[in-house]
Parts: C-alpha cells; structure tokens; sequence
C-alpha cells in the first residue's frame, strides 16, 4: 500500500514538480519499491536494537525516513539518459556517458566479484565519467579492494563523488577499512560534490576518510547527514578539510552534534563565505551552540537555503539569529521550525525579516509556540512577502484570533502562494472560513491545510463552499481526519460565557476580526 501511495505521489503534479520535473510512473514506481525497502530494512534494524520496545518507535523511524527520502527524489527530479542504470561489463561504452550510477534496485551487500562486473564501465579505455554514486551498496573488504585501484584510474577525471550509505551492514572494523580503501584511492581527485551520508562515522569514521578529506580544496557541495557526528567528529571535519572557500553547500542534517560540536560547525560556516544552502537540522543543538553558530552564519552573505529546525535554540537563539538575518539579502528558503522560538524569539526574527527578507519564497515556522499575540506582528511581515510560495505555521497556538489576522495579511496580493499549512493552531469556525477566503482564488494554489483543529461540522462546509466558490476546486483542501469538531481552546481565554461556543458568535467574531487593519510599515 505504501508503494502504492509514494508512486503515486511522486508521479503526480506537485509543487515540487513544477520545479524539478514531473517523475513518469514506472520511474516513480522503482523509487517508491527502493525506499519501501530500504526504510523497512532500516526500521527492522532498529527494532531489533529494541528488542524491549512496542515497536512504535521503529515505525516512526519507517515513517520519517520514507518521507525524507521521497523528498530527496523529488528534488532529484526525472532522472535523465545519462543517470539510467549502470551498463553490464559487455555494454560498449557510449561516450556521452558522465555518470555512473549503482545505487538503483533493492538495498544488497556486494562482495569482489560483483563489484568487478558493476564498476568494470570505469576501467574502459577513453571513457568519460565524471560522477560516481556507489550507494545504497554495501561494500565489504573484498569488494572494496577491487574499487581502490580502478577509482583511483579515474580519480583525475572525477568531479563528484557519492559514497553515502555504502557500508551498511558491516562490522565496524571491516567498515572503517573499506573507507580508508576508498579514501587513499580517491585522495587528490579534484571534487566539486562530495557525499558521505548515512554511514555511522562518528570520529572514526570522520578520520577514515583523513587522506581524502584532506585533499579536498574545491569542495562546492559537501554532505554529511545522518552520520552520528559528535562533538569530536565535528571537530575532526574541521581540523581537516583544508578550505572551504568554494563550499556553497553544506548539510549535517539528523546528526548528534550538540552545543559542543555547534563550534566547529560555526567555524567551518565562518570559512565558507561563499555559502548558498546551509542545513543543520535535528543537531540536537542547544541555546549556546545557536547562537554561535548564528553568529557565524553573518558571513555567509550569498546564503539563500538555512534550514535549522528541530534545534533547541530556545528565546535568545532567536533573537542571536535575528540580528544575523539582515546581513544575508539573498535568503529564499527559511526553515526554522520546532525550535522553541516562544513568541519573543519569533517576534525579533519576523522583525527582521520585515525589513530584509521580503523576496522570501519559503518560510517555517511550525512548532514554536506562536500564539494570537504575535500575530498582528508576523501579519506585516507576511504582507511585505509578496514572493511567498510555502508558508509553514502548523503546531502553534494563533486560535481563531491569530488565525484570521494571518489570514487577512495574505488575502491581498500573495499570488505565488502554492502552500499554507496552519494544522493543529486550535483555531475554529472563524479561522478556518479566513483561511479558506485568502486561498480561494490564488492562481495555482496547491494545498490548505487546517486539519487538527477545532472546525464544527458548518464551519467545514463554509470551508468547502467558500473553495467551490473560489477558483480553485475542493482538490486543495487537505485531509481532514484529525480535525476535532467537538473540540475548544484549553487555556481558558475564551470567553466565559457558555453561549460563546454557538456558531451565531463565531460569525460575530468572524465578522468582527475581518475588519483587523494590517498595515505594511
């Protein structure tokens, strides 16, 4: 069923696609069958490292990294002629042919044979590879001194390099021996991409790869995500990569580097002006760490993707990040949610962004505790963002008076807004028919999302008549099997008075609240 449902999400017309290209359905199909499989190999893996638990956290893991992968392939968009499977040994070479990818198919263990037969294309004379992705193959001892001498015959003519997830499986010996294999054959090649992904390095992993990292003076794209990177891992990157002057991106997504290794993650970042996308999430970074590493962001005026959310940056993070993000004029994408911003730390960030951001394309701010307070403030920054695609506010507290300030500010104007997510914010009939009313005729919009809220029975269907009346269809109200329609606000600011609940008042609050002035300073 999951296959099912991600071949036809990835082959249907998205947001995504209309960026990166649209996937056909039998390619859609394969890379829904290859993260099917590898999310469940993974997922079973971490069960049975908790052979005490009920398994919900194993199908959290089944859930969190099919979604990422899903978005990963999104992003990689259709794949082209160039990046078909890997030809046999007896294939002739085509001399269009500059990448070399075997990473397709279901996740396996490659010993020296196999490895012989899948990379024999590299050992043709005159052949003209220049990207290799060896993932999704686990490469044991065997296999691995097959690859060293035939990378290291093409090394001068590679530019990118894609190792992530290539040692699964394997004891930590034997996979600590397969990078140094890889990293002596590779050392010296001049490498524009570099991913080193999904392979547990920690420290010693980091120190493997020593000759290869330590060679790497043109890096542009460096990748280093879910890789257990720890205080002293992090510290070992930075000893020894020996310029990152060129880097443009830089991601440690889902690693455990904490405030400790936030340092040396700052000083790599100080040394990177040149940076264009920087990703640092689910870091476990705490207030001290942020707020270095926000310092250090200030000398990336190129930035234009920063992604640090699931942090625990915490008030003064914020505001720390706030005095950094008016140096950066060229930010698009802004993805700061769940990192406990509270409303003082959103209210700085918005501030800013008011005045120096408002090219901004995408912004997230979910899981914050933003609540009505803020609202009228985060309402005239998001009406100076006329350029808003994606708007991320899911998981706050805005209810119905929030709610429909928010939604007055993007009423007017906003006609590249394709997404709004403002899920579980315990707004009701008021803010659910605002919602509706500002999207309903956005040329192109793709997705309204109000579900886990508090929206009664008629404040769904104003919702569906007030999109059928727009011009865009019903298609882009999203699911809505988590709303609540029996639900009310639980902090006690409500009114008191028990007749509040009918929907007569809601329309007076409704009414009421669609006459809030939001001015553009």
């Amino acid at each position: 069923m999951l296959v099912e449902r991600m071949t036809k999400n990835l082959s249907n017309e998205s947001i995504f696609s209309r960026k990166y290209g649209l996937l056909g359905k039998e390619e859609a199909h394969e890379n829904a069958k290859r993260i099917e499989e590898l999310c469940f190999a993974s997922a079973d893996d971490h069960f049975k490292n908790e052979p005490d638990g009920d398994g919900s956290s194993a199908v959290q893991l089944y859930a969190k990294e099919t979604s990422k992968m899903m978005l990963e392939v999104l992003k990689k968009g259709p794949r082209t002629t160039a990046e078909s499977e890997a030809p046999v040994a007896d294939t002739p070479l085509d001399l269009g042919d500059t990448v070399l990818d075997i990473s397709g198919g279901k996740r396996s263990f490659i010993e020296a044979d196999e490895a012989k037969e899948l990379l024999s294309p590299l050992t043709k004379p005159g052949n003209s590879y220049k990207r290799i992705c060896f993932s999704n193959r686990s490469f044991g001892i065997g296999a691995a001194n097959v690859a060293g001498p035939i990378l290291e015959s093409v090394k001068n003519q590679l530019t990118e390099v894609d190792i992530s997830d290539f040692v699964a499986g394997r004891p930590e010996d034997e996979a600590l021996d397969v990078m140094r294999i890889f990293s002596k054959a590779l050392e010296g090649s001049v490498l524009r991409y570099l991913n080193i992904s999904d392979n547990a390095l920690g420290e010693k992993g980091v120190r493997a790869f020593t000759e290869l990292l330590k060679s790497q003076e043109n890096l542009e794209e460096f990748y280093v995500m879910n890789d257990g990177i720890s205080e002293d891992a992090a510290k070992a990157l930075s000893e020894l990569i020996p310029s990152t002057e060129k880097l443009k991106v830089l991601h440690f997504h889902n690693n455990m580097t904490g405030d400790e290794g936030a340092v040396y993650i700052a000083d790599m970042v100080k040394r990177s002006p040149n940076l264009e996308s920087f990703r640092c999430s689910a870091t476990r970074i705490g207030s001290d760490g942020s707020i270095a590493l926000s310092e250090a962001l200030g000398t990336c005026t190129h930035l234009k993707k920063l992604d640090l959310r699931d942090n625990l940056f915490g008030v003064d993070a914020g505001i720390a990040l706030s005095k950094t993000l008016p140096k950066l004029p060229d930010l698009i994408e802004l993805y700061l949610s769940d990192l406990n911003l509270e409303n003082k730390g959103t209210l700085a960030i918005v501030n800013a962004l008011k005045q120096s951001a408002p090219q901004l394309e995408v912004l997230e701010l979910a899981g914050n505790e933003i609540n009505a307070k803020a609202a009228p403030v985060l309402a005239e920054c998001l009406t100076a963002m006329q350029s808003l695609k994606k708007l991320i506010l899911a998981e706050n507290e805005l209810k119905d008076e929030g709610a429909v300030c928010i939604a007055k500010s993007l009423e007017d104007g906003h006609e590249s807004l394709k997404e709004l997510d403002v899920s579980t914010n315990m707004f009701q009939r008021a803010g659910a028919r605002s919602f509706a009313r500002a999207v309903a005729n956005k040329p192109g919009f793709v997705k309204l999302n109000i579900n886990g809220n508090f929206i009664s029975d008629e404040g769904i269907d104003d919702v569906k008549d007030i999109l059928k009346a727009g011009k865009n269809s019903l298609d882009i109200l999203g699911s809505l099997d988590e709303n609540d329609p029996e639900g009310e606000p639980d902090d006690g600011e409500e009114e008191d008075d028990e007749d509040a609940k009918d929907g007569d008042d809601e329309d007076e609050l409704d009414s009421k609240l669609q006459n809030v002035q939001v001015e553009d300073d």
